[in-house]
């Protein structure tokens, strides 16, 4: 009976060991719907968009995307793969706003510029100097011929 209180002893006090060993942080690295930059759940399934991480809505299973060490104090706790930095450093929005068309920065330096790396207007846009400051260097397709110009030189309404 000694022996079996020491083995008992011996796995409680390893539990405890590896209980107290930091881990290792888990990769929560993953593509979101159209390849967007996303948050891993737990449940190593679920790729939940990264704009979508902090919003007070729990898209994971056990609500890991809400957890106040990730949005305790934002972005710093945010892992780096969620954040984008716009040109003024105070100013920030997630990965998955980047490249995306819309002025989210408010400066277009998420969507122009070395920081951003954006490629060319894709089939769905219209590459032009918009009017409108929501967009930065093309607008939807759907705003073409409209009848409001959109682009400098109105060439959404003649050439679009």
């Amino acid at each position: 009976s000694a022996v079996a209180l020491l083995v008992l002893l011996a796995a409680l006090a390893l539990g405890l060991a590896l209980a107290l060993l930091p881990r290792a942080p888990v990769n929560r690295l993953c593509a979101a719907p159209n390849n967007k930059t996303g948050f891993l759940c737990d449940d190593r399934v679920t790729c939940v968009p990264a704009s979508w991480v902090c919003d007070r809505i729990s898209n994971c299973r056990n609500g890991e995307d809400e957890q106040e060490q990730l949005c305790g104090d934002l972005p710093h706790t945010l892992p780096g793969h969620l954040v984008f930095y716009c040109s003024n450093p105070r100013s920030w929005v997630y990965a998955d706003q980047r490249c995306n068309g819309m002025n989210d920065c408010g400066d277009c330096s998420d969507e122009t510029g070395s920081l951003a790396a954006c490629p060319p207007c894709g089939q769905e846009w219209w590459s032009c100097s918009p009017v409108h400051y929501e967009f930065c260097s093309c607008i939807p397709r759907r705003l073409c011929q409209d009848g409001i110009q959109h682009c400098l030189g109105w060439s959404d309404e003649f050439l679009c």
